[in-house]
């Protein structure tokens, strides 16, 4: 590829990041709206026309590595593993 196509590629990929960033405050300036909807109406789901939309408190359990770590270092060095990533980063 040469350094025209590149520099072409990764100006449209970062464009098309743009774009769906823009996308995404619309989605949550929506899910906004239909969450002050539900609020107003005192319920925890909506549907109409094809769609249904819920929104409720859900519990769970989570593990908490940090408190188990400052409690228990040695288990935790025993039983933690060493992991790698590669991120692909493209900034202007």
């Amino acid at each position: 590829m040469s350094t025209e196509e590149l520099d072409a590629t990764a100006k449209e990929l970062l464009s098309i990041r743009f774009m769906l960033a823009e996308l995404e405050a619309e989605a949550e300036a929506l899910t906004d709206k239909l969450k002050a909807a539900m609020v107003e109406r005192g319920t925890e789901a909506l549907q109409g026309d094809g769609w249904k939309v819920t929104w409720k408190n859900v519990v769970s359990s989570r593990f908490d590595s940090q408190k188990f770590k400052a409690d228990h270092a040695d288990l935790y060095s025993q039983y933690s593993k060493q992991t790698t990533t590669t991120p692909f980063c493209v900034g202007a």
